[in-house]
C-alpha cells in the first residue's frame, strides 16, 4: 500500500501532542478558536471538515461532505441553546479542476422563526422564555411545539462562489425548498427519542445539475473530534515513560471533547456531480461569511439587535485539519480564515520552514528527538498543498491548501484503519477525511518527517525521529462513529447529563 510504513517503536514514548509550545493561544481541538477573532463569532466557527467516499451500504457512488460549526457546546447549554447565524453565509467548496478556485459551492443559509408562544397569566397573555412549548408533537419537523423554529435553505453555485450560476437545491419529494432544523438535544423530558427525532430532518434532496438524488442533513451532533487538548496546549505536559515507547500512550490520555456537542451540515453528493469528468481528484474547505458592516440595534424589542449589511466577507475557512492551528503563525492567523486557496503563497513559508517541529525539538530535544533537517520542507508541500503522487495528487495541480480526495479509491472494505494511508488504508486522510480517522496522530508523524522515510518529498537521513510514533494520548477510530448518513452520532442530552 502506498506510503506504509514498518512502525518502530522508537525511543520516546508519547511526546505526543507535538500541538507544541502554543499554549498562549487560545485555541482548541482540530480548528475549535484557531483564530483570535473567530474566538469572538463562535457562530461562524468551523471546527471540522470531513469529506470522503461513502461507506454506508449500497452508497459506494456518492461522496460525503460534512462540515462542523459552533465549537465546544456544552450539552446543558440553556435556554437558547446553539442556533446557526441567520445572518452568516455557510459554504462548502469543490474545486475539481486543481486550479486551486472553487468551481461548484453549497451555500446554506438560516432563518430563526420567533413564533412568540404566550401563557395566560392572571388574565394577561405573556411570551414564554424557552425556545419550546411542552406540546406533545414535537416530533414533527417544523412542530408547534417549537417556540423557535429554526430553518435552512440550500443553493448551489456552479463557478465563481459570487458571480457564478445560483439554484436552489429543492427537497427530492415535493420540491420545497425550506428545510428544517432540528432543535438541539435538550434532555429526555423534552424529547424522548432524540436520535429518532432528529433521523425525521434528514432529507432526500434534488440538486440542479445532478441525476441522481443526494442527501442532507443539519443538526446538533456529538462532537467527533478527538483531542487531549489541556495537557498538549500546556507545552506537552503529558507524562509518559521516556525508555520505550508504550504500547498503551495511544490510549493513555483523556478527549477533553468527550463531552462536548457541535453542529454539523452533512450533505451526500453523488460522485459523478463532484467531479468534471476526467479528473477524480476533488479538493473540498468550508467557509462561513458574514456582511461587511454591522450597527447594533440600541432598542432591538421589535427588530433585529443588529442591522448587518455589505459585501460578504469570509471570516472562517477550513479544508485540512490543523492548518490554522499549528502551522499558521499568530500574527497570520486572522488572515488565513479571510483568504482564499488560490491565495495561498503568502504563507508559504509556514510549510516549508515550519515552526511545530522545532518546538516539538526544543521539548523533547533532551529525550533524542531531532526534527526534519529538509529544507525547503518538500514533504509538506506534498500533504498540505498539492496531495499525494498516485494518490490524491490532481494534474497540473495549482499548490494550494485543500482537502483532496481521489473518488476513484474505493471506500474501506472491512475495517478502517484510524492512521489512514500511513496506516495502510488508501482511503483514509489525507485522501480525504473520515471522522474515525485519528488525524492529531498522523498529523504529528507527518510533520515530524513520516514521509521522509518513504521518500515522499525528503529521505529517511532527514528525519531522525520520523519513525516515532508521536500521538496525544487520545484515541479515534471507526467504531465510534455510525455505518450510515450522516455518520456523526446523537448528541449528547442536556438532561439527565450523565
Amino acid at each position: 500500500m502506498l506510503m506504509r510504513t514498518n512502525r518502530r517503536q522508537l525511543g520516546v514514548s508519547l511526546i505526543a501532542g507535538a500541538l507544541a509550545g502554543l499554549a498562549a493561544l487560545p485555541a482548541a481541538a482540530s480548528s475549535h478558536r484557531e483564530a483570535p477573532f473567530i474566538t469572538r463569532q463562535p457562530t461562524v466557527d468551523a471546527t471540522d471538515f470531513y469529506m470522503f467516499r461513502s461507506y454506508e451500504a449500497n452508497r459506494s457512488g456518492y461522496v460525503t461532505l460534512i462540515a462542523n460549526y459552533i465549537p465546544l457546546q456544552d450539552p446543558g447549554a440553556g435556554p437558547n441553546y446553539f442556533a446557526m447565524d441567520p445572518d452568516a453565509l455557510y459554504e462548502i467548496h469543490i474545486d475539481n479542476n486543481s486550479d486551486a478556485k472553487e468551481d461548484l459551492t453549497f451555500q446554506f443559509r438560516f432563518n430563526n422563526e420567533n413564533r412568540d408562544t404566550k401563557l395566560t397569566v392572571g388574565g394577561k397573555q405573556v411570551s414564554i422564555p424557552l425556545v419550546i412549548n411542552g406540546a406533545s408533537d414535537i416530533n414533527t419537523p417544523g412542530s408547534a411545539a417549537l417556540n423557535r423554529r429554526e430553518t435552512y435553505s440550500i443553493n448551489v453555485v456552479r463557478g465563481d462562489r459570487r458571480t457564478g450560476t445560483r439554484q436552489a437545491v429543492a427537497n427530492a419529494a415535493g420540491g420545497g425548498t425550506t428545510f428544517d432544523k432540528p432543535v438541539d438535544n435538550i434532555g429526555n423530558k423534552s424529547i424522548a427519542d432524540y436520535a429518532s427525532y432528529a433521523a425525521r430532518h434528514l432529507y432526500n434532496v434534488s440538486i440542479p445539475g445532478c441525476a441522481a438524488p443526494g442527501r442532507v442533513f443539519v443538526g446538533q451532533r456529538k462532537d467527533p473530534f478527538v483531542v487531549n487538548l489541556g495537557e498538549t496546549f500546556d507545552l506537552i505536559n503529558i507524562k509518559a515513560p521516556a525508555t520505550a515507547f508504550d504500547p498503551n500512550a495511544e490510549r493513555a490520555a483523556q478527549d477533553s471533547l468527550a463531552g462536548k456537542n457541535v453542529t454539523s451540515i452533512a450533505m451526500e453528493v453523488p460522485i459523478a456531480c463532484l467531479t468534471n469528468g476526467a479528473e477524480p481528484v476533488v479538493g473540498g474547505w468550508t467557509t462561513a461569511s458574514l456582511r461587511q458592516g454591522r450597527v447594533i440595534n440600541p432598542t432591538p424589542k421589535s427588530g433585529a439587535a443588529t442591522k448587518d449589511g455589505g459585501a460578504w466577507t469570509q471570516v472562517s475557512r477550513l479544508g485540512n485539519p490543523l492548518v490554522n492551528e499549528v502551522v499558521i503563525g499568530l500574527k497570520d492567523k486572522d488572515q488565513f480564515n479571510h483568504s482564499k486557496p488560490s491565495g495561498d503563497g503568502q504563507f508559504i513559508d509556514y510549510v516549508t520552514n515550519p515552526t511545530l517541529p522545532a518546538l516539538v525539538e526544543v521539548l523533547f530535544g533532551s529525550a533524542g528527538v531531532k526534527a526534519p533537517t529538509n529544507f525547503p520542507r518538500n514533504d509538506l508541500v506534498t500533504a498540505f498543498l498539492t496531495g499525494v503522487s498516485g494518490l490524491n495528487q490532481p494534474a497540473n495541480v495549482v499548490a494550494s491548501e485543500m482537502l483532496r480526495l481521489n473518488t476513484a479509491t474505493p471506500a474501506a472494505s472491512g475495517t478502517q484503519n484510524r492512521l489512514g494511508v500511513i496506516g495502510g488504508d488508501n482511503a483514509g486522510f489525507p485522501n480525504g477525511r473520515r471522522p474515525g480517522d485519528d488525524v492529531v496522530d498522523i498529523a504529528l508523524r507527518v510533520v515530524m518527517g513520516r514521509l521522509c522515510h518513504v521518500n515522499i518529498g525528503c529521505a529517511a537521513k532527514d528525519a531522525p525521529a520520523g519513525l516515532i510514533d508521536f500521538t496525544d494520548g487520545a484515541y479515534v477510530d471507526s467504531t465510534r462513529f455510525d455505518n450510515a448518513f450522516p455518520y456523526l452520532r446523537t448528541p449528547l442530552a442536556g438532561s439527565p447529563n450523565q
